[in-house]
């Protein structure tokens, strides 16, 4: 029976579906347990494991019924194992509710789930009580998130199956919320009660489900992606009852039913963003409003969101008038090939570079990432866009029915049908698996190895390396056929109209092709480019540069008019070239790989910065052709080695500080292209940067000390610890991020003074070797500058000597230091230390983080502490992202409160890394689950703007002053269409992490 979708005896399962379940000793044939398989090569556990059986302890007859279903069937009995090992989530399901767990093993899942939404709804239908029909909602989920799990794991639902059921629930809980607001405001009297028709048809008010709802694909967790509007011309209002008020308050109680947390958890996140220009209209749109909108600018993405649109809730007869008359805008009756080149630029990705084939397993998006399940969906539905407006038979909205048919028409081929098939199945199973182990709306592997490996057994995989291969066959493949559809396509480079730049005098005909493509000076333009190819700039002299910058110039041109500010970003085009030492070796290479000049487009549109740091290493560019580029980030032996080669080579002391700048800027410059281009999430290029600066402190520090040592020798039992505090601590670091240090020493009392030429004596010895390590860090030379270095955290900050005696340290923390001094101390990590020095200072900060507190206290100094911030540095700027209210220092400050207030009875939850803290917290039951989703997505946002922003400014964000191709890069970062779209999400963002705040720290302290 593995994979069918069941369902041929609702009406017996929905009379039996109550409580007392099924009485037999031995499960029936269409019971959920019954149907279960083993995965070849499975063995079931000998027994049921001690936690599961341990629900049952106060029930003898549930115990009974629980054990007859596990000596039954193995298969059940081995699925129920690898929960109880991988699934925290699943396994307290289990244990709020042992009588559910048994109830659904004893029926057919597709049956008593159908049979659990009719119950439902007929419940929802027959209260007048919100909180009671909230209550039942999440029990819904409850049922459907646990029987869809043990039938997917259980491989008793195949995707559609698994899919399918998820969405049905979402349908049903959401109608039935909609259908329970309007007969409240008809009691209310603000509806006319005698137009309330069954399945409100008529009341000018529909849901449309979007995305993977929209398309019957919901995954486990997911959110719910709506778009509602009305029609005030027919809505059945009462007398002085202003539509838009009226829906867009019913449509926020509709979102708050659906996704606020109570004691038994939340249906959904739901999504309002995919309404039009969200940053500014309400959340419930009338229909001429939006019509008006997609005919005026509705952009190509919102034609392939369309793709999946679907009514489910309200008027849903008005929901489907709505899209026969946006069918025009969604699907053209000309071969729209001109899409192609919009869909593809939807990603902005470079993943048609050379050398982009290698994938870092650990941490990789399957959604998003290359080779995902993204690319799938866009395969699919591009191939849509160019064809279903001449043939109405390529509309369906589901992905696999969508490849089927375009195989069927001819328009792609069986073999990419088939592969892209598997993989699809493939990939949507790991994705379920993430999702089913805490419950997040979570895309992303472990980054950490031992995590991996945990997850690989949970997908059925004895070791890592196995998943890790069958994970890479389908992405690479993935791979292959994405970049494949565009091969054919008209180049993205294509320009209508001449680009002649003679050296003479402009061309007459070019200047009105610039004109076109958005350039505003056009005759300047114009007058750049000829300087260009008569050799203005040094590095262009050479007669072969130039034939080579004569080859890309009309693919620069269009490149940096994409961007949205051309004239800015051929500015800065200039002023690379004018920097450029030499070109002999960069413009072959770019003549050869158009998509190089593109991403060198991008670096000089958004990031002028970065451009001018590969403008002074140019030799930089030979990296991004290197097919290991876009794999794995060097480790830190491969950093710490080549660092090492190149300050042994230098010269002298002002050459090895020289070595480490250009080192330093090699690197970063090598990470900033990682995160402009999208092959580097925030959290791990905080941890490159972070990284970087731990190899350049060791390096420079070790021969800071020897040439110390050198001059004043060494003091008996010395040792030093380098401290990393704030981003470099929580290897948070971006790009212009400086290092927050501290420095600590020991030393034998009874032998102060140094034995060299120039002794020095005791503590002012350790002061002068700080005072030469911030030197060798933050003295510029020809090279530049390497790090600002802020000493400010140490104890006494300015006031106290630049480096602390390990018992001055300890004694300042337990009798001195205030909460934010403990605070900061959650933060730090110890970079350079000898390994049994290293063990003291460790044990030393975890004694002051495992102090006994009082919450209450501890909360209202957080509280007041935040309140002085905002006092000094204002709060009211959302796109100041770290001083908001609702930004990353209000995150930090939870996760630091969460550390200084449980570390002594939950020691497990100490790190360094404000993410990891906060998922640690919901591990150890010290956060509300959705707090900790909600805490953690956010976090991620934040940084992952950050990320950008300090590559590509050097002052404030201003979205109003910035370039379109700056805002795309910020939309792409934050992984959402446009950036009106980012710009709703993160003001919504930062509303709810507030609210979590004032919540978390305001009922802890007393407020």
């Amino acid at each position: 029976m593995a994979g069918r979708r069941g369902g041929t005896k609702v009406a017996e399962t929905a009379v039996a579906a109550g409580d007392s379940g099924l009485a037999s000793d031995a499960p029936a044939r269409d019971a959920l347990a019954s149907q279960m398989r083993l995965a070849a090569g499975t063995r079931p556990p000998a027994a049921i494991p001690e936690t599961l059986t341990a629900l049952f302890a106060d029930d003898a007859a549930l115990a009974g019924r629980f054990k007859a279903l596990m000596s039954a069937s193995p298969a059940a009995r081995a699925v129920l194992a690898r929960i109880a090992e991988h699934s925290p989530f699943l396994t307290e399901l289990m244990r709020i509710d042992p009588a559910r767990l048994v109830r659904v093993l004893e029926a057919d899942p597709a049956a008593g789930l159908a049979a659990a939404r009719a119950t439902m709804v007929a419940a929802v239908a027959a209260t007048q009580d919100e909180a009671e029909a909230m209550a039942l909602l999440r029990r819904l989920r409850a049922e459907t998130a646990l029987t869809v799990a043990l039938a997917d794991i259980g491989e008793v639902f195949d995707l559609t199956a698994v899919t399918a059921e998820l969405t049905d629930s979402a349908d049903a809980a959401i109608s039935a919320a909609t259908d329970f607001l309007f007969r409240e405001a008809a009691e209310a009297g603000k509806l006319r009660k005698s137009a309330l028709k069954p399945g409100l048809a008529g009341v000018g008010y529909t849901v449309l489900a979007m995305g993977k709802h929209g398309a019957r694909e919901l995954n486990y967790s997911s959110d719910v992606d709506l778009i509602v509007l009305y029609d005030p011309a027919i809505a059945p209002l009462a007398r002085d009852v202003e539509p838009a008020p009226f829906f867009v308050r019913l449509t926020q109680r509709l979102a708050r039913m659906i996704q606020e947390r109570t004691g038994e958890g939340y249906v959904a996140r739901v999504d309002l963003r995919l309404r039009p220009d969200p940053a500014s209209t309400p959340v419930a749109l009338s229909l001429d409003a939006a019509l008006d909108y997609y005919e005026r600018e509705g952009a190509t993405w919102e034609r392939a969101a369309y793709i999946k649109a679907r009514p489910i809730a309200g008027d849903i007869a008005l929901g489907h008038a709505f899209l026969r008359q946006l069918s025009p805008f969604v699907w053209r009756r000309s071969l729209d090939y001109a899409a192609v080149a919009d869909v593809h630029a939807m990603k902005q990705d470079i993943h048609a570079f050379r050398g982009h084939a290698a994938i870092a397993v650990e941490g990789h998006n399957v959604k998003l990432g290359r080779g995902g399940i993204r690319e799938i969906e866009f395969f699919a539905q591009t191939q849509q866009l160019i064809a279903g407006g001449r043939d109405p038979h390529l509309r369906t909205p589901r992905t696999l029915e969508a490849l089927e048919l375009l195989a069927r028409a001819g328009w792609i081929g069986e073999t990419a049908r088939t592969e892209l098939d598997e993989a699809y199945h493939f990939l949507r199973r790991v994705e379920h698996r993430l999702q089913m182990v805490a419950d997040a709306q979570t895309h992303s592997l472990p980054e950490d190895g031992e995590a991996l490996a945990a997850f690989s057994r949970f997908m059925g995989y004895s070791r890592r390396d196995a998943f890790a291969k069958a994970l890479l066959q389908r992405l690479a493949r993935v791979q292959d056929h994405y970049s494949k559809l565009f091969e054919d396509a008209p180049p993205r480079a294509a320009v209508e109209g001449a680009l002649e730049f003679p050296r003479a005098k402009d061309d007459r005909e070019t200047l009105a092709t610039l004109h076109k493509l958005g350039y505003g000076d056009p005759a300047k333009a114009s007058a750049t480019v000829r300087g260009w190819l008569a050799g203005a700039h040094r590095a262009l002299k050479p007669e072969t540069v130039r034939t080579n910058l004569a080859a890309i110039v009309p693919l620069l041109i269009d490149a940096l008019a994409r961007g949205g500010a051309p004239d800015e970003a051929l500015a800065a085009a200039d002023r690379f070239f004018a920097e450029l030492p030499v070109a002999v070796r960069l413009m072959p290479a770019l003549a050869r790989h158009p998509d190089l000049v593109r991403l060198l487009a991008t670096i000089l549109g958004t990031a002028p910065r970065l451009g001018e740091m590969l403008a002074h290493r140019p030799s930089l560019i030979d990296a991004l052709l290197d097919p290991a580029f876009f794999g794995n980030l060097p480790d830190e032996p491969a950093l710490t080695a080549r660092l090492a080669a190149l300050l042994e080579d230098a010269e002298n002391e002002e050459d090895l500080l020289d070595q480490a700048r250009r080192f330093r800027q090699e690197q970063h410059v090598l990470i900033g292209v990682r995160i402009l281009s999208g092959t580097l999430p925030a959290a791990r290029a905080g941890e490159a940067f972070a990284r970087l600066a731990d190899v350049i402190i060791r390096a420079l520090e070790a021969a800071v000390v020897s040439r110390f040592r050198e001059a004043h020798g060494t003091l008996p039992g010395a040792e030093v610890a380098v401290l990393a505090m704030g981003k470099l601590g929580g290897r948070e670091m971006t790009a212009g991020s400086d290092l927050d240090l501290i420095m600590l020493y020991d030393f034998d009392a009874e032998q102060p003074e140094s034995d060299g030429p120039r002794p020095l004596y005791g503590a002012q010895y350790f002061a002068r070797l700080t005072q030469r390590l911030v030197s060798a860090l933050t003295t510029p030379t020809n090279a530049g500058q390497l790090y600002e270095v802020d000493l400010r955290l140490r104890p006494s900050g300015r006031a106290g000597p630049v480096a602390t005696s390990l018992p001055r340290f300890i004694a300042y923390q337990a009798e001195e230091a205030w909460t934010w001094e403990h605070m900061a101390l959650t933060r730090a990590r110890v970079v350079s230390a000898p390994p049994a020095f290293r063990a003291r200072v460790q044990v030393a900060i975890a004694d002051v983080l495992r102090r006994p507190r009082d919450p209450a206290r501890l909360a209202a100094d957080i509280v007041d502490m935040r309140g002085a911030i905002a006092d000094e540095k204002g709060d009211d700027q959302p796109w100041d992202l770290k001083y908001a209210r609702g930004g990353l220092v209000d995150i930090e400050f939870i996760a630091q409160y969460l550390v200084l207030a449980h570390a002594r009875s939950h020691p497990e939850i100490i790190d360094t890394s404000t993410v990891r803290v906060i998922g640690l917290a919901v591990q150890a039951g010290l956060m509300d689950v959705l707090d900790g989703h909600l805490l953690g997505d956010a976090c991620r946002l934040l940084h992952d703007l950050t990320q950008v922003l300090r590559l590509a400014l050097t002052g404030p964000f201003v979205p109003a002053e910035a370039s379109p191709a700056l805002r795309r890069l910020l939309a792409r970062a934050g992984a959402m269409p446009d950036f009106s779209t980012l710009e709703a999400h993160l003001f919504e963002t930062q509303a709810q992490v507030r609210a979590a705040f004032e919540r978390i720290l305001g009922v802890e302290a007393g407020g």
